[in-house]
């Protein structure tokens, strides 16, 4: 996500039924979590939209409630975890953001939006993206241009080509995907729009993607979550509860399939963490969560996150979890 505001300075070189959750589900993660500490002992890779305008809340536990373009970094083929092609150039032909044909499958009748944080051009837009929205508890700039390594691999390309990745891997299990952006426009969507096109396409799912601008040392993923909220345009009682599901199942998902660990900085270990502030969730009225992936000023998740086998096991991991919460 955007830490660095409108400002960044880009590189020169460009190159988303619901009844309580059921007693196996609310072990599902910290089951996952077990499952990370012992990949993690032989050693597995998780071994070794602006600032928040508050402090986040940390979720209670599931149960209780490199460079830029690395050479040895391989691009990641739509259905494994490697192959071959540039590390950072997407699995698949860049197609508009609109939905596209969903083939047979036990998804086919779903609709999943995926929300690819910041668009590549916001930096050439800067007053665009500066203009304050109504986020429904108060307002706040439309977009940021997003954060990125130290070696200028930005979260714009990262999301855009994760995004990729995961509609891919959600078409060949029959659902119908759309994504807010495909660097198809000059800039944004702004935060309210966003949310409008996950309600407007009546998504079963949605989900914004995005990668951290923390400090060195801070590593590992977070799901946010939507507090309930009611103010203004902003009403999220009724997709609080979905949407934790749908969070804690990627959740779990994601340590399963990458082997990364939880936030050694947000969300108590957990991996979840509340916050009432994003105006992508506030305003969102069908079940959506964000995904912090990793943290991009840290050099160790920083070499995950510019890796295409990686970003192929973090599409998997993903895309595996909204899948089990859409099967029930």
């Amino acid at each position: 996500m955007s830490y660095t505001g409108p400002g960044f300075d880009p590189p020169q070189s460009r190159r988303s039924r619901r009844g309580p959750l059921t007693v196996a589900l609310a072990a599902l993660v910290p089951g996952a979590l077990l499952g990370w500490a012992v990949y993690a002992s032989v050693g597995g890779p998780g071994d070794d939209e602006g600032a928040a305008d508050a402090s986040p809340s940390v979720s209670s536990p599931p149960s209780a409630s490199a460079a830029s373009r690395a050479p040895s970094s391989a691009a990641a083929s739509p259905t494994g975890d490697s192959g071959g092609g540039e590390p950072g150039a997407s699995p698949t032909t860049k197609s508009p953001s609109a939905s596209a044909p969903a083939a047979s499958g036990p998804l086919r009748g779903k609709v999943v939006v995926i929300d690819p944080g910041h668009n590549p051009g916001n930096f050439r837009h800067v007053s665009e993206i500066n203009r304050q929205v109504d986020i429904g508890t108060n307002r706040k700039e439309c977009d940021t241009t997003g954060t990125s390594t130290n070696d200028g691999y930005t979260e714009a390309e990262f999301t855009l080509d994760l995004a990729h990745r995961m509609r891919a891997l959600l078409q060949e299990q029959g659902a119908t995907v759309r994504l807010t952006q495909d660097d198809d426009r000059p800039f944004g969507p702004c935060v309210d729009e966003r949310a409008r096109i996950g309600n407007g396409a009546k998504a079963d799912a949605v989900v914004s993607l995005h990668a951290d601008g923390s400090g060195a040392g801070n590593r590992g993923f977070h799901v946010i979550l939507p507090g309930s909220v009611r103010a203004g345009a902003a009403d999220t009682r009724a997709i609080v509860e979905p949407s934790r599901e749908l969070g804690e199942r990627i959740a779990g998902s994601f340590v399963r399939v990458t082997g990364s660990a939880p936030s050694n900085y947000a969300g108590g270990g957990t991996g979840l963490v509340t916050r009432e502030d994003l105006g992508g969730l506030n305003l969102s009225t069908v079940p959506k969560v964000f995904i912090e992936c990793g943290n991009m000023r840290d050099s160790k998740d920083a070499a995950l996150l510019t890796s295409g086998a990686w970003r192929q096991k973090a599409a998997r991991g993903i895309s595996d979890g909204i899948v089990s919460f859409l099967r029930g």
